[in-house]
């Protein structure tokens, strides 16, 4: 899985419901490479910290393989990697394969599997419409949010590479429809409650559409 492309946004300003908001969604690619942080990239530019940053959601990635079938659905936007408000745009990224508490090498960089991306309306302001949130969602083309282990620099033709993977864990796939779908597997909601390397916040999204005992 070979990283393409290294983006990183500038806060701007949006009107959302009359009123002046800050993002940190519109990201473009870099030549440069970029320093995984244990709580951020350096030198990109994370607004609402409530969702998204800090050290389960250090660094967003995405899937080039991804971008023909958004390309196909919005035509008549300008195109660059970094759509989707991603810090790396990476060749090959399944999240269908992609298990949560996997261990990647990436560059000189440590990282861990996290969750899901869970859209919000910046989302939407980036792509001119609400309407690809429902798209986003319903696609499971979620991406993946990665917890750096080990700080280091990425740069592009650098690999993602397993360093120890979660055989047991669950997939980026099977955690969206867990959290968004009509997954109701008893099997697969036990296995993300008992699994200690998912996210508290995930647990109780589970445990709130589910209940305890589901």
């Amino acid at each position: 899985m070979k990283v393409l492309s290294t983006n990183i946004g500038d806060p701007k300003e949006i009107l959302w419901k009359n009123r002046k908001v800050k993002t940190g969604i519109f990201k473009y690619p870099v030549k440069e490479p970029i320093y995984l942080d244990s709580e951020g990239v350096r030198k990109d530019h994370v607004v609402d910290r409530k969702v998204h940053g800090g050290v389960e959601k250090a660094c967003y990635i995405y899937s080039s393989n991804h971008y023909p079938y958004w390309k196909e659905k919005y035509p008549e936007l300008e195109w660059n990697y970094g759509m989707f408000g991603e810090n790396l745009t990476i060749q090959g990224l399944d999240e269908k394969k992609i298990k949560i508490g996997s261990i990647y090498t990436l560059g000189s960089a440590l990282v861990q599997v996290s969750e899901p991306r869970q859209p919000c309306y910046k989302l939407g302001v980036r792509f001119g419409t609400q309407t690809i949130l429902k798209e986003f969602i319903n696609s499971y083309l979620s991406g993946v949010y990665l917890k750096v282990l080990s700080p280091g620099l990425v740069k592009v033709d650098d690999e993602l590479r397993i360093h120890k993977e979660h055989f047991n864990g669950v997939s980026i796939h099977e955690m969206y429809g867990l959290i968004f779908h009509d997954t109701n597997s008893k099997e697969l909601i036990k296995k993300a409650i008992d699994d200690p390397l998912v996210t508290t916040n995930n647990k109780v999204r589970i445990l709130n559409k589910f209940g305890a005992n589901p």
